[in-house]
């Protein structure tokens, strides 16, 4: 509030939104009536920072967006999916690993004049900005530790080996160092 008591119409957390922005869509044609939809088909760019850990989704790479935007009481229901490439490295063996995935997206944007949060989405100038909300879906799903496949079988601990090229690859026994002297004593020979 102002020493007038006026509140602002942006807070800081509530930016002006910058239209030039793929992820920046236009909401005003659904008027504030309850019902009114609106269906988004589009392929946008993908942001940076859409990562955790060694996987994620490559900056500037094709996002489809397949949403519905639904006025409600309270502001603009965002409904649909996002598909991504995705890119990075199995956290067992550090393969490469690409593949396509899908994010459900579900979000309701405040129209002004309503209590929100500072975490609250918001319509601000008659337009919804969808790059907080995506990168959120993304990034909470994203897997911390991604495989390449759930039976990975990882690196050799000893030497590095990928042990998926060939599973029964070993060292043969070892002997730890403080104890191979005793080996002769059974007539043994230590590898």
């Amino acid at each position: 509030m102002d020493g007038q008591g006026r509140g602002t119409a942006v807070s800081p957390t509530h930016a002006q939104p910058d239209r030039r922005s793929p992820l920046v869509f236009e909401v005003h044609e659904l008027g504030r009536r309850a019902g009114a939809m609106k269906r988004i088909d589009a392929t946008v760019p993908a942001p940076a920072e859409l990562v955790v850990g060694v996987i994620g989704v490559p900056e500037g790479s094709d996002i489809e967006l397949e949403l519905t935007l639904q006025s409600v009481t309270e502001g603009v229901l965002v409904t649909g999916t996002a598909t991504a490439q995705l890119r990075g490295q199995c956290s067992r063996c550090l393969t490469g690993i690409e593949g396509t995935d899908s994010f459900d997206i579900q979000e309701l944007y405040f129209y002004p004049g309503n209590e929100v949060d500072e975490e609250e989405s918001l319509v601000v100038d008659e337009t919804i900005d969808l790059e907080e909300v995506l990168r959120d879906t993304v990034v909470l799903e994203l897997p911390f530790t991604p495989l390449c496949e759930d039976d990975c079988l990882g690196l050799c601990p000893d030497c590095g080996f990928n042990r998926n090229l060939d599973p029964t690859h070993t060292h043969g026994d070892r002997i730890d160092p403080r104890w191979s002297k005793l080996t002769g004593l059974t007539g043994d020979t230590p590898n």
